[in-house]
């Protein structure tokens, strides 16, 4: 089981926009996927289409119980799945996208303070599940207790960047801050890698402060680039799969996150047929 946590210092930058889109990369291509939605603002469950209206399901609440509680029974299956099974017809084994959802209550574990034994406890979570072969953490937007949690537990980290001065200076101090993790706990992510989000070939300013990407971050710096999607909003407010929605741009989307999943987890595995959306 690869476990890859998606963080950024700075918010607005797309984070949760990449961990839905790595999410229907790997719906489409068949792998057992659990989403742990650890921002408690949720937005990646909502974005998956996942209820937030039964609390005692909370990731925060599983944190509290790590030693006793079952993430596989309180993790929701996402309504993605129905889509892609209609997609892929009766044969072969029913698509798994299970979410971990989001909450306030998980807050309370978003603090700098947290002590070691608080930082293993999603890690104690998901040693317990068989269920995935993939786990894909949507971290806050901090370098709290949350976030660091996210690393304990994860194999690869993320670090989801805009061609901006801010963000690209953003994700230089959180490479920092993971190398201070990792030789802190002797733990953490083995590999980090960087997504540049939301380009505009058409700015001067964004082609600069990529060339200074790729010079500042070499090999960690993934590939593709992932361009503007201008159906995003759109496609997040109606809880699709960018892979299942219509149109020649989500189409060219729904390919870079499948070259990006692959560029992640190192796995290629065979599509599913795509499920055009009725919208």
């Amino acid at each position: 089981m690869q476990v890859v946590s998606i963080s950024s210092l700075k918010g607005g930058v797309g984070k949760t926009s990449v961990t839905l889109g790595l999410a229907s990369a790997a719906l489409s291509a068949g792998i057992p996927t659990l989403v742990v939605d650890l921002d408690p603002h949720a937005d990646a469950s909502t974005g998956l289409g996942v209820s937030l209206n039964r609390p005692e399901q909370e990731i925060g609440r599983q944190l509290k119980a790590a030693r006793k509680a079952d993430l596989e029974a309180s993790a929701v299956l996402s309504p993605w799945t129905q889509r892609a099974g209609q997609g892929s017809g009766q044969n072969g084994p029913a698509p798994v996208l299970d979410v971990a959802v989001g909450g306030a209550f998980g807050s309370i574990y978003d603090r700098p303070d947290l002590r070691t034994r608080d930082l293993k406890r999603l890690k104690t979570l998901l040693d317990r599940t068989g269920r995935y072969k993939l786990v894909l953490i949507d971290c806050p937007p901090s370098l709290n207790g949350l976030t660091r949690m996210a690393w304990m537990a994860s194999s690869r980290a993320i670090l989801v960047a805009e061609p901006s001065l801010f963000s690209v200076a953003g994700t230089e101090r959180t490479m920092r801050a993971l190398e201070l993790f990792r030789n802190e706990f002797t733990s953490g992510p083995a590999r980090a890698h960087v997504v540049a989000n939301r380009y505009r070939e058409t700015s001067t300013e964004q082609r600069f402060r990529l060339g200074e990407m790729r010079k500042m971050f070499a090999d960690q710096l993934l590939t593709p680039v992932l361009p503007e999607q201008p159906d995003w909003q759109q496609i997040q407010g109606a809880a699709y799969s960018v892979h299942q929605w219509p149109g020649e741009d989500a189409r060219r989307t729904a390919g870079h996150f499948d070259e990006l999943l692959r560029g992640v987890t190192g796995t290629v595995a065979a599509r599913r047929p795509r499920q055009r959306a009725t919208v």
